[in-house]
């Protein structure tokens, strides 16, 4: 904590003094003469370090667009179920240090959560919400009632109900959470925390129950903030008709925690987080900064954000509203700190919307409560003076003011400012479109699979897609994965030209202009694949030169199926800016993989229709998990190889050699310069594209070599297992 103390004294001394707030703002508090000055230099380096108005905004924004994707997806899909972002990253209240987790609550619609008998509904998979006089606040039990009659359930047929001392019949928690676990594992490893079962350790993922019906716990807490001056009341109003949802977390001292429920208001809480201006925004931040960076050496990870949110609603409830600006940050925070301190004192954190419950409990104990209530009594003593040893993001150095004029200029290896806005923005936009393309995989597999026809499916799932317009917020998102399957619904209905004589051809062609901006190569590409499948290379050379010029240096390529390690790393979308940051946001430069389904295969280069038929045997296809079974059967390859590939093909098809040769020296480039990997998500399929170049050039051997390259990549459901048997055999017929 004493960590060079002269330059902290050197930087709080050079700080200029200003006036000591109002009277009229009712504190009794003395004020420390540079409060207000670092205040501003906080708020100052916080805008550097990405948490500024705009970047806050724009991460919610992204994040509301990620949920509903996933909803209008699942009504695709026809599962019953509602997504929500919940967490620090949906509410813009991070930054790259804090490394916060992306929080997906699921809420399953399809059971019908009865407040009491009144609620019971015929056909639907009833449970009765039990909380008596002896049941822990916050927690509930549920109770299976039959459904065909408003009687509970007394024989057990369900697997996920336990029988009660009582013989009631209730829905366990654990056994939800078990389910949960045994249908995730399917997609790879499981990771548990709390409530939480995700494939993912940066995703906390929880399945819950929603509750629609209106609670005493809500009702009491809107009375009780009536008449405030916050929360507003208007959103008191939409409180009350917000969902809450049950989370399968059992009480740790409860009888009953295996079977019990928590009663979780997220909805509620993200309009309080919401309702925060800049200010607050901030102070939370910062408090979670000093959790994450100070706290964690006294007690570890047991002072979570929620505790800081918690502080942060209790602190705004009782202080005017006119000290929550941002020059007042540093005794805001101190604000804080001294309501933390008095929940410590009593042992007692109290949840602000549930009364009832301590949000120490099964936390930290009174050993950890009375270590921390130490460290902040010093931290408030010395005028939060340990803000400076705060490594994260660095913070501590930012705010020294030797160091400040360093990084603003950028220090080695950092981001800050412009650059890391507009980075953090790419990043954001990367993860909404890895996200429609994530959710369209399923909706793909899942039409293929149909026992109607594909073009039927296919037009039922847009009609599907298109009920999203009816609602407002769904409306851009419904829009974004109704292009994409557009391109699909058009590429199919080519493919079916190609076999017949079909005048509608030059129609569907023409389609295409609509669906052409979902990026800035992959339906571009798959158009000139069909024109060149059709024999039209000169059109399919125009649209290939199209594509070269809009594919720069700085384009990332994404992929639906697959990660590459660091791509997600924010110094790769600062490599992508230009001086010129308005004109990269504004282009989108990003290239989807090229998707050709089986439906598609008459306008895909013949050899593509092997990575459509990848796996020699049974046991291959037996070797795919989860997600590789929704692909595996198609033909993902990259942009920028199969721009090369098509382009090597066409010029032939026109008797332009020398450009021929070039698109394939391009193509050999490409492939061989290592600082392309990071964009190449199917380097398999562009080594088995160059290979198949070297056969049609007769350089057999060679063709051979980049093959068994390939199956280096993957040995097996590797279409160029079938590769290399062709070309053996083409090699011993020659000698």
């Amino acid at each position: 904590m004493e960590k060079e103390p002269d330059t902290i004294n050197r930087t709080v001394n050079c700080l200029p003094s200003m006036p000591a707030l109002p009277h009229e703002t009712g504190t009794q508090n003395k004020i420390s003469e540079y409060f207000p000055a670092l205040s501003i230099r906080i708020s100052d380096v916080l805008d550097e370090i990405g948490a500024g108005k705009r970047t806050v905004m724009e991460r919610r924004e992204t994040y509301l667009l990620r949920e509903r994707i996933m909803t209008i997806a699942a009504q695709c899909l026809e599962l019953p179920g509602e997504f929500f972002h919940f967490g620090s990253q949906s509410e813009g209240t991070t930054t790259p240090g804090l490394n916060s987790d992306i929080d997906l609550l699921i809420s399953h619609t399809d059971l019908n959560i009865m407040t009491d008998w009144r609620d019971w509904e015929a056909g639907m998979e009833n449970l009765l919400m039990i909380h008596d006089d002896i049941t822990i606040p916050q927690q509930y039990l549920l109770q299976d009632i039959h459904k065909y009659t408003p009687e509970a359930v007394t024989i057990i047929d369900n697997e996920r109900c336990v029988r009660k001392d009582s013989g009631q019949a209730l829905f366990s928690s654990e056994r939800w959470k078990q389910r949960t676990e045994h249908m995730v594992s399917h997609y790879g490893e499981v990771f548990k925390n709390g409530p939480s079962v995700s494939n993912d350790p940066d995703w906390d993922l929880v399945s819950t129950l929603p509750v629609c019906k209106p609670l005493p716990e809500i009702q009491r807490w809107i009375d009780r903030c009536r008449g405030r001056h916050w929360p507003p009341a208007q959103l008191l109003k939409a409180a009350r008709k917000a969902p809450c949802f049950l989370v399968p977390a059992g009480h740790p001292d409860s009888d009953y925690k295996r079977e019990e429920w928590r009663l979780s208001p997220n909805l509620i809480e993200r309009m309080l987080m919401f309702s925060f201006n800049m200010a607050q925004i901030k102070c939370y931040i910062v408090l979670k900064l000093i959790k994450k960076s100070l706290f964690r050496k006294i007690v570890g990870d047991l002072i979570t954000s929620f505790h800081c949110k918690t502080l942060m609603f209790t602190t705004i409830e009782r202080t005017h509203p006119s000290l929550w600006k941002e020059h007042n940050i540093m005794y805001l925070l101190l604000l804080c700190l001294q309501e933390l301190r008095k929940w410590l004192r009593l042992g007692c954190l109290p949840h602000y919307i549930i009364a009832g419950v301590n949000l120490f409990d099964g936390k930290l104990s009174i050993v950890k409560q009375k270590l921390l209530l130490q460290y902040v009594n010093y931290l408030i003593k010395n005028g939060l003076q340990d803000l400076f040893h705060i490594d994260i993001d660095n913070l501590g150095c930012r705010l020294q003011a030797c160091c400040i004029r360093r990084i603003k200029q950028g220090g080695e290896g950092e981001l800050g400012g412009v650059v890391l806005r507009y980075s953090i923005s790419l990043l954001l936009k990367v993860g909404y479109l890895q996200r429609i393309l994530l959710n369209l995989t399923p909706i793909i597999y899942t039409i293929q699979s149909s026992n109607s026809t594909f073009q039927q499916s296919i037009y039922n799932t847009l009609l599907t897609a298109v009920q999203g317009f009816t609602n407002e917020q769904l409306k851009t998102v419904a829009f974004d994965l109704i292009n994409h399957l557009y391109v699909v619904y058009n590429s199919v209905q080519s493919s079916k030209c190609s076999r017949l004589p079909n005048p509608a051809f030059s129609e569907i062609i023409s389609r295409f202009q609509f669906c052409l901006n979902t990026d800035i190569a992959s339906s571009r590409l798959k158009l000139a694949s069909l024109l060149y499948c059709f024999g039209h290379f000169h059109a399919a050379v125009r649209v290939l030169d199209d594509v070269e010029k809009r594919y720069h240096s700085k384009v990332k390529a994404v992929c639906r199926v697959r990660r590459n390690e660091g791509e997600s790393d924010l110094r790769v979308f600062a490599s992508m800016i230009t001086d010129n940051y308005e004109n990269v946001l504004s282009e989108q430069p990003f290239a989807f993989c090229v998707r050709f389904i089986r439906e598609e295969a008459h306008c895909a280069p013949y050899v593509l229709w092997f990575e459509m038929n990848r796996a020699m045997t049974e046991e291959e296809v037996a070797q795919r998990d989860v997600y590789d079974k929704n692909w595996m059967d198609n033909a993902e390859v990259d942009a920028c190889p199969f721009l090369r590939y098509l382009q090597y093909l066409t010029y032939g098809g026109q008797g332009e050699r020398t450009k021929q040769l070039y698109a394939l020296e391009v193509l050999e480039s490409y492939i061989a310069d290592p600082r392309n990997a990071i964009n190449m998500h199917h380097p398999e399929t562009a080594l088995n594209l160059l290979g198949h170049c070297y056969e049609m050039e007769g350089y057999y051997q060679s063709a051979l070599y980049i093959y068994e390259l390939s199956l280096r990549r993957y040995h097996t459901n590797n279409a160029a297992n079938w590769h290399v048997q062709r070309v053996q055999r083409l090699i011993s017929n020659l000698y």
